[in-house]
C-alpha cells in the first residue's frame, strides 16, 4: 500500500520538473488501489487509502489554472469537482472505520480528512475543528513532524491563528523538516494573516529556497510579490 500511495503522491505533487500534476501516475495508483480492495476486501486500510486517492483526484481539473499555475483549495471551482468521486470516497471511508474493529488506520484518517474538506460546500463551511481531532489523532496513530504541521495549519484555520503559528514555529525550532518547503510556505501563511509582513516575506523567502517544482515556485514567487506589494 505505501509504494501505491507514493505513485500516487509523485502524481498528485510531482517532487520536481515543470508539471505539478501528472495525471497518469495519479490513475496508476487508483487502478492499483482498487485492485487491492478486491483482494482484501476484509481489510480496512486499503478501503481507507483506495477512498483518500479518489478524494484528491476528485480535484484535479482545479488545481490548476489555464496557465498551469496553482490554484489555492479555498479559490477552487468546487462545482467542477467530480463529486461521483467524491460520493464513492466518502462511502469507502464510512466502511472502512466501520471495518477496522479497531482504533482506525492512518489512511482511513486521511481520507475522513479529505472527505471533510471534499464535502464542504463552500471554504468557509469546512469543518476545520474536527479536522484539527482528526489529526489529533493520526498524530497518535501515526506520528510525524508532517502530521503535527497539519494539525498546526488546522488549529490556525479553526480561528486560532496565533496558536496555530506557535506550534508550527515549535515543530520549526526542533529541525525536523528543515529541508521541507511546506513549513515555511505555512508559518508565510499564516504571519501574512495576523498582519505580520516581514516576518512572511522572510518566510516565503526560505520556501523559495527550498522548493524543488516550477509550479509551486511560480505560485510563491506571485504570493511573495504581493505581500512586497501590499507592504508598500
Amino acid at each position: 500500500m505505501v509504494v501505491v500511495y507514493l505513485v500516487f503522491n509523485e502524481g498528485y505533487a510531482a517532487s520536481f520538473g515543470a508539471r505539478l500534476v501528472r495525471h497518469e501516475l495519479c490513475e496508476q495508483a487508483i487502478r492499483l488501489g482498487r485492485m487491492l480492495v478486491e483482494l482484501l476486501p476484509a481489510r480496512a486500510e486499503p478501503m481507507g487509502l483506495l477512498a483518500l486517492m479518489l478524494l484528491h483526484d476528485a480535484r484535479r481539473e482545479t488545481r490548476l489554472d489555464v496557465a498551469g499555475d496553482i490554484v489555492l483549495l479555498e479559490d477552487q471551482d468546487r462545482a467542477r469537482w467530480d463529486r461521483a468521486q467524491i460520493d464513492e470516497g466518502a462511502e469507502l471511508v464510512e466502511a472502512a472505520l466501520r471495518e477496522s474493529g479497531r482504533p482506525p488506520g492512518s489512511y482511513a484518517l486521511q481520507a475522513a480528512i479529505a472527505a471533510l474538506h471534499a464535502q464542504a460546500r463552500t471554504a468557509a463551511a469546512t469543518d476545520w475543528t474536527q479536522i484539527a481531532a482528526l489529526y489529533g489523532v493520526l498524530a497518535r496513530v501515526h506520528p510525524s513532524p508532517v502530521v503535527e504541521l497539519n494539525r498546526a495549519v488546522a488549529v490556525a484555520m479553526s480561528g486560532e491563528i496565533e496558536r496555530g503559528l506557535a506550534l508550527v514555529d515549535e515543530i520549526d525550532h526542533r529541525g525536523e523538516l528543515a529541508g521541507y518547503h511546506l513549513l515555511p510556505v505555512a508559518q508565510a501563511e499564516l504571519l501574512r494573516r495576523l498582519g505580520r509582513p516581514a516576518e512572511a516575506i522572510e518566510s516565503y523567502r526560505r520556501a523559495l529556497a527550498l522548493v524543488s517544482n516550477e509550479a509551486e515556485r511560480r505560485h510563491l514567487e506571485r504570493r511573495l510579490r504581493e505581500i512586497v506589494s501590499d507592504a508598500g
